[in-house]
């Protein structure tokens, strides 16, 4: 990407939020706040996540952002269906005036995180507004696509993050002060707050701060290229020109970043080991999960290193044949892009060795907790793939330069959970 050109881009235009009359949940319709929220779609592990948040609640957000029957098409109409039944019953009402809302997450452990929720004009990654850091599987993108065109509803907000410190976080913090629009604890034991901003001073500061910002995508990827699509599918001006998302300042609120794992559906561990010997030094650990984490963390300093598991013991594999990298992964991409543990597990590991397509789910799936990785390595006699971090910076500096990571290399966090607040285009 041309630097100066980036920076002119940046200049001329920011990112534009706007507020929009919210559907939430009518608490006196519904178990509980609690009972009704699901992590994002990506993270919920089907299909025994689906049917616990399914039973959690009738009206569990979970029927919406992963309805479940035989077709395709008969999920996105079951969804739509659910969607008008609720809206007409009163379960799901819009706020009466168009709003932001500030929302925070805060766990046991003392963490709060706090944004700016809204709809966000959708930009194309030429305009250096909104910054993707990672690939997009096609299907993936087809299926939200389909989904929000038949509910006509961004059903839950994608997180993004932008460094400011200015009048938007003051908004925040202030409005953080007053009594909340809703209060409740999740079962993974995250607090949620949210407060509506309908104020026009305070809606004209957030908009005039952010406006000279640029966001990168920290969870939703799939969601961004799914407004992208349905954006370019409507001729403007459109509400499908807007997108929903969380904004979260990283000045005030750093996230955490997390790897997200693979798991080899029809790799044994011990034929995954096979393949790999000569390629990369192999180290047999017999030790707790935590423990091997360390290893892992040490060993990622000095390169790339990954955590093989499934047959109840872990293996680090680390220090690949430099001649191997030369031969398998691509030489026309940037030093920092050549050296991510998520490029070699692709180009190398998956492509080369492996030769395990990365975009079958009868082969592969992601799974952000490491624990449940391994478990379901060991009970499906498949390999658990354990990824270190990559590092916040890392991630922002390649998006900056134009470079996208390989597809699903970080879990930024905490997720907004869904469910708390959604937006209907035509509301």
């Amino acid at each position: 990407m041309n630097t100066a050109g980036h920076s002119e881009a940046t200049a001329r235009r920011g990112l534009e939020l706007n507020p929009f009359r919210g559907l939430r949940y009518d608490p006196d319709r519904v178990g509980s706040l609690a009972s009704v929220t699901s992590p994002p779609y990506d993270v919920v592990v089907r299909p025994d996540g689906v049917h616990h948040l399914q039973s959690a609640d009738p009206y569990n957000i979970v029927r919406l952002i992963l309805p479940e029957a035989g077709t395709p098409s008969a999920r996105t109409e079951q969804a739509a269906d659910t969607l008008r039944r609720w809206l007409a019953e009163g379960v799901l009402t819009a706020d009466p005036e168009p709003a932001l809302y500030v929302y925070e997450q805060r766990d046991g452990g003392g963490m709060v995180q706090r944004g700016v929720i809204g709809a966000l004009e959708v930009s194309e990654p030429s305009d250096g507004v909104v910054l993707p850091h990672e690939e997009v599987m096609p299907p993936v993108v087809a299926d939200r696509a389909a989904l929000m065109r038949a509910t006509r509803a961004n059903l839950e907000p994608l997180l993004l993050t932008y460094h400011g410190n200015g009048t938007a976080a003051e908004v925040v913090e202030r409005t953080a002060r007053r009594p909340p629009l809703l209060d409740t604890t999740t079962e993974d034991g995250f607090h949620h707050r949210l407060w509506s901003v309908t104020d026009p001073a305070d809606l004209t500061g957030i908009q005039s701060d952010l406006a000279h910002h640029q966001a990168l995508i920290a969870d939703g990827h799939h969601r961004w290229a799914t407004y992208r699509q349905l954006r370019a599918e409507h001729p403007s001006p459109s509400p499908w020109d807007h997108g929903l998302v969380l904004l979260v300042d990283t000045a005030r609120y750093p996230l955490r970043v997390r790897a997200i794992h693979r798991l080899l559906h029809g790799l044994a561990v011990a034929d995954a080991l096979a393949a790999v010997k000569g390629l990369f030094r192999v180290r047999h650990l017999e030790m707790p999960l935590t423990d091997a984490l360390e290893v892992l963390a040490d060993a990622a300093c000095a390169g790339n290193a990954f955590l093989l598991a499934g047959d109840g013991a872990f293996h680090l594999i680390d220090r690949p044949d430099p001649a191997l990298l030369n031969r398998t992964v691509p030489a026309d991409r940037p030093a920092a892009w050549r050296s991510l543990d998520a490029t070699v597990l692709h180009a190398t590991l998956l492509d080369h060795v492996w030769r395990i397509p990365e975009d079958s789910p009868a082969h592969i799936a992601y799974i952000h907790d490491t624990a449940a990785t391994v478990a379901k390595a060991e009970r499906g006699g498949g390999t658990a793939v354990l990824m270190h971090p990559v590092r916040e910076d890392v991630v922002r500096d390649l998006a900056r330069q134009g470079v996208t990571m390989p597809r699903k290399s970080t879990s930024f966090g905490p997720k907004p959970a869904s469910g708390l607040v959604l937006r209907a285009l035509e509301v």
